[in-house]
């Protein structure tokens, strides 16, 4: 296992998850051919799928002829868990133009250490919301209602069954690809011996 705080055994790509809080590292040594770090300043900008007005902006330092990005761990503290967009801008020093050259996503996951943390996937936290909904509408089955004259309206039985059922194969994927990075098997497997 390489040292993640030393920059010569650092990722060569950007994490594809990080740890809200954790110190993060990452170099691009496939740029300096095109993009020489002295004529060329490389900022990853990010924000989370949902929008809002956070950004995450970090710019890399020359590292021989690489790009290094770091984030300390007190930046890092100020992410929110979710599933974000990035993409990589790369600003010509003497003209001050910018072009984005790449794009990608990552997923940042609560600190277990933090109170409250709650470790499970935005799918894992739907499929139990859906789940207590339907528990709740065997006892009560309205699937509108008012309230000082505004009326509202709820999921019927039939759209939360389906929405339940999305989000168990998308937590039957999550959990597939888990045992796959950790080199087990899925059980997806047939085996046959002859």
């Amino acid at each position: 296992m390489a040292n993640l705080f030393d920059p010569a055994q650092s990722m060569t790509n950007e994490p594809l998850t990080v740890v809200v809080g954790d110190f993060i590292q990452w170099r691009r040594t496939d740029l300096g051919g095109d993009y020489p770090n002295t004529a060329y300043t490389m900022t990853y900008v990010a924000r989370i799928t949902a929008g809002g007005n956070t950004e995450i902006a970090v710019t890399g330092t020359n590292y021989g002829s690489d790009y290094l990005f770091t984030i300390t761990s007190a930046e890092a503290e100020n992410f929110v868990a979710g599933y974000y967009h990035w993409q990589l801008e790369a600003v010509q020093i003497s003209s001050g133009n910018r072009v984005v050259i790449d794009r990608g996503a990552f997923n940042a996951v609560a600190d277990l250490d933090q109170n409250g943390a709650d470790p499970r996937s935005h799918a894992e936290i739907m499929l139990s919301k859906i789940e207590s909904l339907l528990q709740g509408k065997a006892d009560s089955d309205v699937s509108s209602y008012s309230i000082a004259g505004r009326s509202l309206s709820k999921l019927s039985f039939d759209e939360l069954i389906k929405a339940r059922d999305d989000y168990r194969r998308e937590v039957k994927r999550e959990k597939s690809a888990e045992l796959i990075r950790q080199g087990k098997a899925t059980g997806a497997t047939i085996q046959v011996r002859f």
